[in-house]
């Protein structure tokens, strides 16, 4: 990471729809879900209007499962992560960009509604924290798995 840049982002919104959760070839899980923010601004007539903004989010790993378990439509999240912009060409040689949360951190804000004594996930899933010395590892696998340019590959 270069010392002067950030990429960080923190939302707190509420689902559109319940998460897609699938895995990729490797086995790892990966969750695709959005995520909506409201905003109100004063138009030229002088009235309140509410803007709703939509972001798309992808998560992998434990965090990817955590959230497939508990997260659905409508409910309150807190996310942290990432912005990422993948590029890819699809069939007709024609080329798309899509921009993305790479989720880090997934937290329940509200209660579900369900009958007594359920559990309803609340809490929050973050990966664990390192102790800033790299990981011993004989494996050259990435943290994050790389996302496939091939359009059809695509995990949503």
């Amino acid at each position: 990471m270069h010392k002067n840049s950030m990429n960080k982002v923190v939302l707190v919104g509420r689902l559109g729809q319940n998460p897609e959760q699938r895995a990729i070839p490797s086995g790892t899980a990966v969750t695709n879900f959005s995520v909506a923010t409201n905003e109100t601004r004063k138009n030229q007539n002088g009235e309140y209007t509410d803007t709703t903004e939509w972001h798309r989010c992808v998560s992998f790993g434990k965090t990817a499962e955590y959230i497939g378990n508990y997260f659905t439509k409508g409910r309150l999240v807190y996310i942290e992560g990432r912005l990422r912009t993948r590029k890819w060409t699809d069939n007709n040689n024609a080329t798309h960009y899509t921009t993305e949360i790479m989720v880090d951190i997934a937290m329940l804000l509200d209660r579900a509604q369900q009958p007594a004594g359920g559990n309803d996930g609340g809490g929050v899933y973050a990966p664990a924290q390192s102790n800033n010395k790299p990981a011993q590892s004989t494996s050259a696998a990435p943290t994050e798995p790389n996302v496939p340019e091939n359009e059809e590959e695509l995990p949503f």
